[in-house]
């Protein structure tokens, strides 16, 4: 239950008007990840090793997955796993690259609404013969 309904008319309205001067780098920089450790790294690369799909599509979908764990995942048979890689803004263009041609419009849509997706990516991908996937590029390039 959202705490919201209980304030009052006056608090509501005061809240509505408050307004957010920074930028997202600002807030990013105001509020820092905290340090990957050894432990963490660890911890993933067990995730990854999982014979559990759901399992490995989490790790797929941390941000501090390593780079050859990301990689390793972009190959894995699951479609959810493979999606979660797809989708992930710490992965390498390289990754993205092999995905954007991977047998499931899933996975290449995932990889077209990925934020760093690069532009040759796009733009292979603006020809996607799944309409789904065409559309998630137009949306892409719109921001």
């Amino acid at each position: 239950m959202s705490c919201i309904s209980f304030l009052s008319p006056e608090q509501r309205a005061t809240l509505g008007q408050v307004t957010c001067e920074l930028s997202p780098d600002e807030i990013r920089a105001a509020h820092p990840m905290p340090p990957v450790t050894a432990g963490t790294l660890h911890r993933i690369r067990l995730m990854a090793a999982s014979p559990d799909p759901q399992i490995r599509a989490a790790a797929a979908s941390k941000r501090q997955t390593p780079p050859e764990t990301l990689e390793a995942l972009g190959r894995d048979t699951d479609l959810l796993v493979r999606s979660s890689v797809a989708r992930n803004d710490g992965v390498a263009p390289e990754v993205l690259r092999r995905l954007a041609g991977d047998p499931s419009a899933q996975v290449r849509g995932w990889v077209a609404a990925n934020r760093v997706c690069p532009l040759d990516v796009l733009d292979a991908l603006a020809d996607d013969p799944d309409d789904t996937v065409r559309k998630v590029v137009t949306w892409a390039r719109s921001w």
